[in-house]
């Protein structure tokens, strides 16, 4: 498809610029006109005229493409929901039957699985209604979010210790953009904290503060930290890319984001929720 696009808009941008210089030729040469400001005029809407077919030819495959995608990726959605609550009741339904420890064990995880194709599900939505340009923005309290993504934590890292100094709070925000920057600085923090096992978080004046114990970072590692596809630690896994995202959501829903470490004592990352 874009192989033919860009074909096409080099013979029609050939094409334009060879009749262009056409016209100029035969104005000066054939009709002989003198008048600069006929010649300017002519000139500027054969350009004009030029721009706005070669942007047609540009954008209109482009635009169609991407409606197709949108409505495959809608269609797809729709299509997920359904086998995603009948797992959910389902496993809900066998739970309440089985004494079993292992059989309830293979539950459990069937469950844990099931809840995360759920967050895909939940973040493949947002990103839909993103993209087309939805308000995603209501009104929540975010200790009950805090809660929300703890309790999704507790069933990834069942090792870790979560304390919790919570106050209800009502906010006016993009929940399902704030969940995901939620899970990436707890996941942060579990990952680069591996000789401690405590997570703690509070809320208070305004602001969610998540702190871990972890190896931490010095001042010029503080500098790189929102650079895509940095990693202080190159031995973790994942792209570099979470935190750019999360300063990124930030900026654009009015949280003031900021970060303390020291190296070898930990991290404190604190969301500072102004008033809209």
């Amino acid at each position: 498809m874009f192989r033919n696009l860009r074909l096409i808009i080099f013979i029609y941008y050939l094409l334009t610029v060879t009749a262009f210089l056409g016209v100029v030729y035969f104005l000066l040469s054939v009709a002989q006109i003198q008048n600069v400001l006929l010649l300017a005029v002519v000139m500027i809407c054969i350009v004009a005229l030029s721009g706005v077919f070669i942007s047609k030819l540009s954008i209109d495959p482009l635009e169609q493409y991407v409606k197709n995608l949108q409505n495959l990726s809608k269609e797809t959605l729709h299509e997920l929901n359904l086998p995603i609550s009948t797992i959910m009741t389902n496993t809900h339904m066998l739970k309440k039957n089985l004494s079993d420890e292992k059989s309830l064990k293979r539950i459990t995880r069937i469950e844990s699985a099931c809840t995360m194709l759920e967050q895909r599900y939940n973040e493949l939505d947002y990103m839909i209604k993103t993209q087309s340009q939805k308000s995603v923005q209501e009104h929540f309290d975010l200790q009950e979010l805090v809660m929300q993504r703890v309790d999704f934590f507790h069933t990834i890292y069942p090792q870790t210790a979560f304390a919790l100094e919570l106050q209800s709070h009502q906010i006016f925000n993009d929940k399902i953009g704030l969940a995901k920057v939620i899970d990436n600085i707890i996941d942060n923090g579990v990952k680069y904290a591996p000789n401690s096992k405590k997570i703690e978080i509070k809320i208070y004046n305004s602001t969610l503060h998540i702190e871990d114990y972890g190896c931490g970072m010095d001042e010029v590692e503080l500098l790189h930290i929102f650079d895509s596809y940095y990693q202080s630690n190159e031995n973790m896994k994942g792209f570099g890319i979470g935190l750019s995202m999360v300063k990124r959501f930030c900026d654009n829903n009015n949280i003031d984001l900021l970060f303390k470490s020291k190296p070898n004592e930990g991290t404190t990352v604190l969301l500072n929720f102004k008033e809209n």
